[in-house]
């Protein structure tokens, strides 16, 4: 799972890059690096943005089950002092 957690770190870092770059230089990355104009999509764009939404949805949820996790551990070994 953690190589899933790295990739999907990633692919927001990229994300969040791109929405920076929109916002303040008009410029989106991703539809420069696939040979589309400013505010046009293709397959690949779209795949693109899906794969980086997905990773933020990835992210989240292991968010959720990590600190659920830590949580349990933490009353678990509070029970047993």
């Amino acid at each position: 799972m953690n190589a899933v957690k790295y990739i999907a770190g990633a692919l927001v870092v990229v994300g969040g890059l791109n929405w920076g770059l929109v916002a303040i230089a008009e410029f989106d990355l991703v539809a420069w690096l696939v040979g589309e104009e400013f505010g046009t999509t293709n397959a690949v764009s779209r795949i693109l943005y899906g794969l980086v939404g997905l990773s933020a949805v990835v992210l989240a949820a292991t968010a959720v089950a990590d600190r659920s996790d830590a949580a349990a551990s933490t009353r678990s070994a509070g029970s047993h002092a």
